[in-house]
């Protein structure tokens, strides 16, 4: 259920921050697989949507959250590639050995990711755009037939059978 469009910026931050930080907060951490790059990039993500001119357009707070997000981790991800990698051994020998993970909930969410990764990679492209277009992206099956240049029923009908295949492939591993 998405919240009614506020007249502010700062409204609009504030009523998607309250219905939607946590699973914006889930997105970032399956794509930078680092819990504190995860909630900074959250930060960044809810700081740019501040700055939206007339908040009145935006209809689908969560989606649009999504597409600010998308942005947000691309730009991380370019600065990484970027930065060079330095490594402090005296600092490391002083870390604890199990504060140097997240723990083994992190790793299954990352074993979880690998592998949804991985199966949905063996989906036909058909059946991975318009399960991107519905999942991931938010629209409803007829924005995504229009955007895919589907009918409607091809969409849910590649929806159905690329659930399936993901079900089929999860199981296998």
């Amino acid at each position: 259920m998405e919240p009614e469009t506020s007249n502010t910026p700062a409204d609009l931050a504030d009523a998607a921050f309250q219905q939607h930080s946590a699973e914006l907060r889930r997105f970032l951490l399956r794509r930078v697989k680092n819990r504190d790059d995860a909630d900074d990039l959250a930060q960044e993500v809810f700081a740019r949507l501040l700055r939206v001119r007339d908040a009145e357009l935006v209809r689908k707070p969560m989606a649009y959250l999504i597409g600010i997000a998308t942005h947000v981790v691309r730009e991380f991800r370019q600065r990484r590639q970027l930065e060079p990698v330095v490594f402090d051994s005296h600092v490391s020998d002083g870390v604890p050995e199990e504060s140097r993970s997240d723990g083994p909930q992190v790793d299954e969410q990352l074993d979880l990711q690998t592998r949804l990764d991985t199966a949905i990679a063996k989906l036909p492209p058909a059946h991975q755009v318009v399960l991107i277009l519905v999942k991931r992206d938010g629209l409803s099956y007829t924005e995504a037939a229009k955007k895919a240049r589907l009918s409607v029923h091809t969409v849910e009908k590649y929806l159905v059978e690329a659930r399936a295949q993901l079900r089929m492939l999860l199981r296998q591993d």
